[in-house]
Protein backbone atom coordinates (compact mmCIF):
# COMPACT_ATOMS: atom_id res chain seq x y z
CA UNK A 1 0.00 0.00 0.00
CA UNK A 2 2.83 2.41 0.87
CA UNK A 3 4.50 1.73 -2.49
CA UNK A 4 1.27 2.62 -4.30
CA UNK A 5 1.01 5.93 -2.40
CA UNK A 6 4.64 6.86 -3.15
CA UNK A 7 4.15 6.02 -6.84
CA UNK A 8 0.99 8.17 -7.00
CA UNK A 9 2.77 11.12 -5.37
CA UNK A 10 5.62 10.81 -7.85
CA UNK A 11 3.19 10.94 -10.76
CA UNK A 12 1.54 14.01 -9.21
CA UNK A 13 4.87 15.82 -8.90
CA UNK A 14 5.86 15.00 -12.47
CA UNK A 15 2.50 16.13 -13.84
CA UNK A 16 2.72 19.47 -12.02
CA UNK A 17 5.88 20.63 -13.79
CA UNK A 18 4.01 22.21 -16.69
CA UNK A 19 5.42 19.68 -19.17
CA UNK A 20 7.72 16.67 -18.82
CA UNK A 21 10.62 18.10 -20.83
CA UNK A 22 11.84 14.49 -21.15
CA UNK A 23 14.01 15.10 -18.15
CA UNK A 24 15.69 18.15 -19.72
CA UNK A 25 15.90 21.72 -18.47
CA UNK A 26 13.17 23.51 -20.43
CA UNK A 27 12.32 26.47 -18.19
CA UNK A 28 8.99 27.45 -16.70
CA UNK A 29 6.26 27.39 -19.31
CA UNK A 30 3.99 30.43 -19.47
CA UNK A 31 0.30 30.32 -20.34
CA UNK A 32 0.75 33.14 -22.85
CA UNK A 33 3.55 35.16 -24.42
CA UNK A 34 3.94 38.67 -23.07
CA UNK A 35 3.63 41.55 -25.52
CA UNK A 36 4.26 45.12 -24.45
CA UNK A 37 1.90 47.53 -26.24
CA UNK A 38 3.00 51.00 -27.19
CA UNK A 39 2.14 53.28 -24.25
CA UNK A 40 -0.23 56.07 -25.19
CA UNK A 41 1.51 59.36 -26.00
CA UNK A 42 5.02 57.90 -25.74
CA UNK A 43 7.77 57.10 -28.22
CA UNK A 44 10.29 54.28 -28.11
CA UNK A 45 13.96 55.23 -27.82
CA UNK A 46 16.27 52.34 -28.68
CA UNK A 47 19.39 51.66 -26.63
CA UNK A 48 22.57 53.32 -27.79
CA UNK A 49 25.79 55.15 -27.01
CA UNK A 50 26.60 58.82 -27.44
CA UNK A 51 28.98 61.54 -26.35
CA UNK A 52 27.32 63.20 -23.39
CA UNK A 53 28.28 66.79 -22.62
CA UNK A 54 28.87 70.11 -24.34
CA UNK A 55 29.80 70.16 -28.01
CA UNK A 56 30.49 73.88 -28.12
CA UNK A 57 32.80 76.14 -26.18
CA UNK A 58 31.88 76.58 -22.54
CA UNK A 59 31.63 80.35 -22.79
CA UNK A 60 29.81 80.48 -19.45
CA UNK A 61 32.85 78.79 -17.86
CA UNK A 62 30.66 76.37 -15.89
CA UNK A 63 32.99 73.39 -16.41
CA UNK A 64 30.15 71.06 -15.35
CA UNK A 65 29.53 69.06 -18.54
CA UNK A 66 32.74 67.46 -19.72
CA UNK A 67 32.35 65.25 -22.78
CA UNK A 68 31.96 61.59 -21.84
CA UNK A 69 30.99 58.54 -23.91
CA UNK A 70 28.08 56.74 -22.25
CA UNK A 71 25.51 54.04 -23.01
CA UNK A 72 21.83 54.04 -22.10
CA UNK A 73 19.28 51.26 -22.27
CA UNK A 74 16.02 51.37 -24.21
CA UNK A 75 13.09 53.32 -22.80
CA UNK A 76 9.81 55.01 -23.63
CA UNK A 77 9.46 58.78 -23.28
CA UNK A 78 6.54 61.19 -23.55
CA UNK A 79 6.22 62.77 -26.96
CA UNK A 80 5.56 66.16 -25.34
CA UNK A 81 5.84 67.76 -21.95
CA UNK A 82 3.01 66.95 -19.55
CA UNK A 83 0.22 69.37 -20.39
CA UNK A 84 -2.18 71.23 -18.11
CA UNK A 85 -4.95 68.87 -19.21
CA UNK A 86 -2.91 65.77 -18.31
CA UNK A 87 -1.77 67.09 -14.95
CA UNK A 88 -5.34 68.17 -14.19
CA UNK A 89 -6.35 64.49 -14.40
CA UNK A 90 -3.99 63.90 -11.47
CA UNK A 91 -5.43 66.82 -9.50
CA UNK A 92 -9.00 65.66 -10.16
CA UNK A 93 -8.14 62.11 -9.09
CA UNK A 94 -6.73 63.38 -5.79
CA UNK A 95 -9.79 65.61 -5.33
CA UNK A 96 -12.20 62.74 -5.98
CA UNK A 97 -10.30 60.29 -3.78
CA UNK A 98 -10.49 62.72 -0.85
CA UNK A 99 -14.20 63.22 -1.49
CA UNK A 100 -14.86 59.49 -1.65
CA UNK A 101 -12.95 58.93 1.58
CA UNK A 102 -15.08 61.55 3.33
CA UNK A 103 -18.30 60.12 1.93
CA UNK A 104 -17.21 56.58 2.81
CA UNK A 105 -17.41 57.47 6.49
CA UNK A 106 -21.17 57.92 6.04
CA UNK A 107 -22.05 55.78 3.02
CA UNK A 108 -20.73 52.21 2.77
CA UNK A 109 -20.98 52.09 -1.03
CA UNK A 110 -17.90 54.32 -1.39
CA UNK A 111 -15.65 51.66 0.18
CA UNK A 112 -14.74 48.10 -0.84
CA UNK A 113 -14.31 46.21 2.42
CA UNK A 114 -13.75 42.65 1.13
CA UNK A 115 -11.60 41.10 -1.59
CA UNK A 116 -12.76 38.54 -4.14
CA UNK A 117 -12.18 35.73 -1.64
CA UNK A 118 -14.33 37.36 1.03
CA UNK A 119 -11.39 38.42 3.18
CA UNK A 120 -11.71 41.72 5.02
CA UNK A 121 -9.62 44.59 3.66
CA UNK A 122 -7.97 46.79 6.29
CA UNK A 123 -7.84 49.57 5.35
CA UNK A 124 -10.64 49.28 2.77
CA UNK A 125 -10.25 50.28 -0.89
CA UNK A 126 -12.07 53.19 -2.47
CA UNK A 127 -14.93 52.13 -4.71
CA UNK A 128 -14.56 54.10 -7.93
CA UNK A 129 -17.62 52.47 -9.46
CA UNK A 130 -20.00 54.41 -7.21
CA UNK A 131 -21.06 57.66 -8.96
CA UNK A 132 -19.88 60.83 -7.25
CA UNK A 133 -22.58 63.49 -7.50
CA UNK A 134 -21.23 66.81 -6.22
CA UNK A 135 -24.73 68.32 -6.37
CA UNK A 136 -26.36 65.67 -4.17
CA UNK A 137 -27.62 67.50 -1.08
CA UNK A 138 -26.61 64.74 1.31
CA UNK A 139 -23.13 64.61 -0.18
CA UNK A 140 -22.77 68.40 -0.31
CA UNK A 141 -23.01 68.79 3.45
CA UNK A 142 -20.23 66.26 4.00
CA UNK A 143 -18.03 67.71 1.27
CA UNK A 144 -18.36 71.27 2.55
CA UNK A 145 -15.01 71.00 4.33
CA UNK A 146 -13.25 70.64 0.98
CA UNK A 147 -14.10 74.24 0.09
CA UNK A 148 -12.63 77.51 1.29
CA UNK A 149 -14.40 78.86 4.37
CA UNK A 150 -16.72 81.78 3.63
CA UNK A 151 -14.39 84.41 5.08
CA UNK A 152 -11.64 83.36 2.59
CA UNK A 153 -13.77 83.36 -0.55
CA UNK A 154 -13.07 85.92 -3.25
CA UNK A 155 -16.23 87.64 -4.47
CA UNK A 156 -18.28 85.01 -2.56
CA UNK A 157 -17.33 82.30 -5.04
CA UNK A 158 -17.46 78.78 -3.64
CA UNK A 159 -14.17 77.17 -4.69
CA UNK A 160 -12.24 74.05 -3.68
CA UNK A 161 -9.55 74.66 -1.09
CA UNK A 162 -6.44 73.62 -3.03
CA UNK A 163 -4.45 73.54 0.21
CA UNK A 164 -6.26 70.30 1.07
CA UNK A 165 -5.43 68.47 -2.14
CA UNK A 166 -2.66 66.27 -0.73
CA UNK A 167 -1.47 63.05 -2.31
CA UNK A 168 -0.09 60.33 -0.06
CA UNK A 169 2.24 58.00 -1.88
CA UNK A 170 4.83 55.28 -1.39
CA UNK A 171 7.92 54.05 -3.15
CA UNK A 172 10.62 51.49 -2.48
CA UNK A 173 14.10 52.94 -1.88
CA UNK A 174 16.18 50.39 -3.77
CA UNK A 175 19.30 52.50 -3.38
CA UNK A 176 19.31 51.99 0.38
CA UNK A 177 18.15 48.39 0.06
CA UNK A 178 21.10 47.60 -2.22
CA UNK A 179 23.75 48.62 0.32
CA UNK A 180 25.74 45.65 1.56
CA UNK A 181 25.29 46.73 5.17
CA UNK A 182 21.51 46.74 4.72
CA UNK A 183 21.17 43.24 3.25
CA UNK A 184 19.41 40.42 5.03
CA UNK A 185 21.87 38.33 7.10
CA UNK A 186 21.08 34.67 6.49
CA UNK A 187 23.23 33.59 9.41
CA UNK A 188 21.54 35.74 12.05
CA UNK A 189 18.18 35.58 10.23
CA UNK A 190 17.64 39.33 10.50
CA UNK A 191 18.50 42.75 9.09
CA UNK A 192 21.29 44.62 10.88
CA UNK A 193 21.63 47.93 9.05
CA UNK A 194 19.96 51.33 9.33
CA UNK A 195 17.89 53.29 6.86
CA UNK A 196 16.71 56.89 6.43
CA UNK A 197 12.98 57.35 5.99
CA UNK A 198 11.36 60.01 3.77
CA UNK A 199 11.55 62.53 6.64
CA UNK A 200 15.27 62.01 7.05
CA UNK A 201 15.02 60.11 10.33
CA UNK A 202 17.50 57.27 10.81
CA UNK A 203 16.17 54.01 12.18
CA UNK A 204 16.95 50.31 12.41
CA UNK A 205 15.82 48.01 9.63
CA UNK A 206 13.04 45.83 11.00
CA UNK A 207 12.10 43.95 7.84
CA UNK A 208 11.56 44.62 4.12
CA UNK A 209 8.91 47.22 4.92
CA UNK A 210 11.65 49.49 6.29
CA UNK A 211 12.61 50.29 2.68
CA UNK A 212 9.10 51.52 1.84
CA UNK A 213 9.23 55.31 1.87
CA UNK A 214 6.03 57.23 2.56
CA UNK A 215 5.42 60.89 1.84
CA UNK A 216 2.67 63.34 1.02
CA UNK A 217 2.68 66.38 -1.22
CA UNK A 218 0.30 69.15 -2.25
CA UNK A 219 -0.57 68.46 -5.89
CA UNK A 220 -2.04 71.76 -7.06
CA UNK A 221 0.49 73.81 -9.08
CA UNK A 222 1.83 77.06 -7.66
CA UNK A 223 -0.13 79.44 -9.89
CA UNK A 224 1.37 82.47 -8.14
CA UNK A 225 4.76 81.62 -9.63
CA UNK A 226 3.87 83.73 -12.67
CA UNK A 227 3.98 86.80 -10.41
CA UNK A 228 6.65 85.67 -7.94
CA UNK A 229 9.21 84.85 -10.66
CA UNK A 230 9.26 88.36 -12.11
CA UNK A 231 9.75 91.73 -10.42
CA UNK A 232 7.77 94.71 -11.72
CA UNK A 233 6.01 92.66 -14.38
CA UNK A 234 2.28 92.28 -15.09
CA UNK A 235 1.55 88.54 -15.23
CA UNK A 236 -1.70 88.33 -13.32
CA UNK A 237 -3.67 86.87 -16.27
CA UNK A 238 -1.44 83.77 -16.29
CA UNK A 239 -1.82 83.37 -12.53
CA UNK A 240 -5.60 83.55 -12.75
CA UNK A 241 -6.17 81.34 -15.79
CA UNK A 242 -3.13 79.37 -16.96
CA UNK A 243 -3.76 76.07 -15.19
CA UNK A 244 -7.54 75.70 -15.17
CA UNK A 245 -8.82 77.55 -18.30
CA UNK A 246 -9.56 75.29 -21.32
CA UNK A 247 -7.72 77.77 -23.55
CA UNK A 248 -4.48 76.56 -21.93
CA UNK A 249 -5.27 72.83 -21.94
CA UNK A 250 -2.48 71.92 -24.39
CA UNK A 251 0.14 74.18 -22.83
CA UNK A 252 2.89 72.60 -20.72
CA UNK A 253 2.11 72.41 -17.02
CA UNK A 254 4.34 74.68 -14.91
CA UNK A 255 4.45 75.70 -11.26
CA UNK A 256 5.20 72.08 -10.37
CA UNK A 257 8.14 71.23 -8.09
CA UNK A 258 10.41 68.22 -8.52
CA UNK A 259 8.63 66.48 -5.66
CA UNK A 260 5.24 67.07 -7.29
CA UNK A 261 6.53 65.77 -10.63
CA UNK A 262 7.89 62.66 -8.89
CA UNK A 263 4.55 62.10 -7.13
CA UNK A 264 2.77 62.45 -10.49
CA UNK A 265 4.95 59.66 -11.93
CA UNK A 266 4.09 57.36 -9.01
CA UNK A 267 0.37 58.13 -9.40
CA UNK A 268 0.57 57.48 -13.14
CA UNK A 269 2.28 54.14 -12.46
CA UNK A 270 -0.41 53.09 -10.00
CA UNK A 271 -3.15 54.20 -12.38
CA UNK A 272 -1.90 51.83 -15.08
CA UNK A 273 -0.82 48.97 -12.83
CA UNK A 274 -4.15 48.90 -10.98
CA UNK A 275 -5.93 48.60 -14.33
CA UNK A 276 -3.59 45.83 -15.53
CA UNK A 277 -4.12 43.98 -12.24
CA UNK A 278 -7.90 44.17 -12.65
CA UNK A 279 -7.52 42.64 -16.14
CA UNK A 280 -5.32 39.82 -14.88
CA UNK A 281 -2.29 41.15 -16.77
CA UNK A 282 1.35 41.38 -15.59
CA UNK A 283 1.87 44.74 -13.96
CA UNK A 284 5.30 46.31 -13.53
CA UNK A 285 4.89 49.42 -15.63
CA UNK A 286 6.53 52.19 -13.65
CA UNK A 287 6.73 55.76 -14.88
CA UNK A 288 9.44 58.09 -13.62
CA UNK A 289 11.37 61.21 -14.48
CA UNK A 290 14.17 60.65 -17.01
CA UNK A 291 17.75 60.50 -15.85
CA UNK A 292 19.97 63.28 -17.11
CA UNK A 293 21.68 60.91 -19.54
CA UNK A 294 18.38 59.58 -20.91
CA UNK A 295 17.09 63.09 -21.40
CA UNK A 296 20.17 64.21 -23.36
CA UNK A 297 20.20 61.04 -25.45
CA UNK A 298 16.56 61.58 -26.38
CA UNK A 299 17.12 65.30 -27.05
CA UNK A 300 19.92 64.63 -29.52
CA UNK A 301 17.57 62.57 -31.66
CA UNK A 302 20.29 60.23 -32.86
CA UNK A 303 22.41 63.06 -34.26
CA UNK A 304 26.06 62.80 -33.24
CA UNK A 305 27.63 65.89 -31.68
CA UNK A 306 24.55 68.00 -32.42
CA UNK A 307 24.49 71.36 -30.65
CA UNK A 308 20.69 71.61 -30.69
CA UNK A 309 18.00 68.90 -30.88
CA UNK A 310 17.30 69.83 -34.49
CA UNK A 311 21.03 69.59 -35.43
CA UNK A 312 23.20 72.37 -36.76
CA UNK A 313 24.58 75.44 -35.06
CA UNK A 314 21.73 77.91 -35.50
CA UNK A 315 18.34 78.66 -33.96
CA UNK A 316 16.79 79.67 -37.31
CA UNK A 317 15.81 77.55 -40.28
CA UNK A 318 16.69 78.23 -43.93
CA UNK A 319 13.80 80.72 -44.14
CA UNK A 320 15.11 82.76 -41.22
CA UNK A 321 12.41 81.62 -38.77
CA UNK A 322 13.20 80.62 -35.21
CA UNK A 323 12.71 76.90 -34.61
CA UNK A 324 12.07 76.93 -30.84
CA UNK A 325 10.41 79.01 -28.13
CA UNK A 326 13.09 80.89 -26.20
CA UNK A 327 14.37 84.45 -25.59
CA UNK A 328 15.86 85.68 -28.85
CA UNK A 329 17.50 88.99 -29.72
CA UNK A 330 17.94 90.55 -26.27
CA UNK A 331 14.33 90.07 -25.20
CA UNK A 332 12.21 90.07 -28.37
CA UNK A 333 10.16 87.20 -26.93
CA UNK A 334 7.45 87.19 -29.60
CA UNK A 335 9.83 86.86 -32.56
CA UNK A 336 9.75 83.07 -32.18
CA UNK A 337 5.94 82.99 -32.21
CA UNK A 338 5.19 82.93 -28.46
CA UNK A 339 5.54 85.60 -25.78
CA UNK A 340 5.67 83.05 -22.94
CA UNK A 341 4.88 79.33 -23.09
CA UNK A 342 3.17 78.03 -26.18
CA UNK A 343 1.04 74.96 -26.96
CA UNK A 344 3.01 71.72 -27.16
CA UNK A 345 3.80 70.55 -30.72
CA UNK A 346 4.00 74.15 -31.96
CA UNK A 347 7.48 73.55 -33.36
CA UNK A 348 8.93 70.70 -35.43
CA UNK A 349 10.07 67.58 -33.52
CA UNK A 350 13.60 66.22 -33.48
CA UNK A 351 14.57 63.11 -35.44
CA UNK A 352 13.17 60.84 -32.70
CA UNK A 353 9.79 62.58 -33.07
CA UNK A 354 10.00 64.36 -29.71
CA UNK A 355 8.63 67.87 -29.37
CA UNK A 356 10.06 70.81 -27.39
CA UNK A 357 13.25 69.13 -26.23
CA UNK A 358 14.63 72.65 -26.47
CA UNK A 359 12.65 75.70 -25.40
CA UNK A 360 9.07 76.24 -24.25
CA UNK A 361 9.79 75.01 -20.68
CA UNK A 362 12.84 73.50 -19.03
CA UNK A 363 12.30 69.97 -17.76
CA UNK A 364 12.96 68.20 -14.48
CA UNK A 365 15.14 65.09 -14.51
CA UNK A 366 15.48 62.51 -11.74
CA UNK A 367 19.19 63.27 -11.34
CA UNK A 368 20.68 65.28 -8.50
CA UNK A 369 22.98 68.11 -9.58
CA UNK A 370 26.68 68.08 -8.86
CA UNK A 371 29.21 70.06 -10.91
CA UNK A 372 31.62 67.12 -11.03
CA UNK A 373 29.16 64.23 -11.39
CA UNK A 374 30.37 63.41 -14.92
CA UNK A 375 33.76 62.53 -13.43
CA UNK A 376 32.49 59.74 -11.16
CA UNK A 377 29.21 58.44 -12.61
CA UNK A 378 29.35 55.17 -14.52
CA UNK A 379 29.48 55.15 -18.31
CA UNK A 380 26.64 52.57 -18.37
CA UNK A 381 23.28 54.22 -17.65
CA UNK A 382 25.03 57.03 -15.75
CA UNK A 383 23.05 58.67 -12.99
CA UNK A 384 23.57 60.46 -9.71
CA UNK A 385 20.72 60.33 -7.22
CA UNK A 386 20.51 61.87 -3.79
CA UNK A 387 17.44 61.96 -1.58
CA UNK A 388 17.99 65.15 0.39
CA UNK A 389 16.62 65.19 3.92
CA UNK A 390 14.41 68.15 4.92
CA UNK A 391 17.03 69.47 7.34
CA UNK A 392 19.89 69.43 4.81
CA UNK A 393 21.26 72.53 3.11
CA UNK A 394 19.82 73.78 -0.16
CA UNK A 395 22.90 72.74 -2.10
CA UNK A 396 21.97 69.10 -1.47
CA UNK A 397 18.47 69.65 -2.87
CA UNK A 398 19.56 70.65 -6.37
CA UNK A 399 18.06 68.67 -9.25
CA UNK A 400 19.16 68.82 -12.87
CA UNK A 401 16.93 70.65 -15.32
CA UNK A 402 17.44 70.49 -19.08
CA UNK A 403 16.27 72.01 -22.34
CA UNK A 404 15.96 75.72 -21.64
CA UNK A 405 12.68 77.63 -21.54
CA UNK A 406 10.76 80.47 -23.10
CA UNK A 407 12.66 82.98 -20.93
CA UNK A 408 16.17 81.58 -21.55
CA UNK A 409 18.78 82.54 -24.13
CA UNK A 410 19.85 80.04 -26.80
CA UNK A 411 22.79 78.71 -24.76
CA UNK A 412 20.39 76.85 -22.45
CA UNK A 413 18.69 75.20 -25.44
CA UNK A 414 21.84 73.27 -26.35
CA UNK A 415 21.71 69.51 -25.82
CA UNK A 416 24.77 69.50 -23.57
CA UNK A 417 23.91 72.47 -21.35
CA UNK A 418 22.89 71.56 -17.83
CA UNK A 419 21.44 73.67 -15.06
CA UNK A 420 19.63 73.09 -11.79
CA UNK A 421 16.75 74.12 -9.57
CA UNK A 422 15.90 73.20 -6.00
CA UNK A 423 13.59 70.21 -5.61
CA UNK A 424 10.98 72.11 -3.60
CA UNK A 425 10.85 75.10 -5.98
CA UNK A 426 8.05 75.65 -8.47
CA UNK A 427 8.52 78.13 -11.31
CA UNK A 428 6.75 79.42 -14.40
CA UNK A 429 9.41 78.02 -16.72
CA UNK A 430 9.95 74.41 -15.58
CA UNK A 431 7.77 71.46 -16.54
CA UNK A 432 8.46 67.77 -17.05
CA UNK A 433 7.84 64.66 -19.08
CA UNK A 434 7.85 61.00 -18.01
CA UNK A 435 9.76 57.94 -19.15
CA UNK A 436 8.96 54.26 -18.76
CA UNK A 437 11.45 51.43 -18.84
CA UNK A 438 11.32 49.13 -21.85
CA UNK A 439 10.91 45.48 -20.93
CA UNK A 440 13.87 43.76 -22.57
CA UNK A 441 16.30 45.36 -24.97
Amino acid sequence: MKNIIVFALSLLLLSSCGGTGNGELVGVQRDANFFEPNPYGMLFIAQGSFNMGQNEQDFASTSNAQVKTVTVRSFWIDETEITNSEYRQFVYWVRDSIARRLLGEQFDEFFITEDNMGNELDPPFLNWETPLDWYNQEYAEILEEMYYPEKERFFRRKELDTRKLEYEYEWVDLQQAAKRSNRYNFETKQYEGQVYDAKGELGDIVDRSSFIMKDRVLVYPDTLCWIADFTYSFNEPWTQMYFWHPGFDEYPCVGVSWKQATAFCIWRSNLLNNYLHSEGQPFAMDYRLPTEAEWEYAARGGLKSSVYPWGGYYTRNDRGCFVANFKPLRGRYVDDGAAATGPVMSYAPNDFGLYDMAGNVSEWTSSAFDESSYAYTHDFNPDYKYNARPDESHVMKRKVIRGGSWKDIAYYLQCGTRSYEYQDSATSYIGFRCVRDYIGE
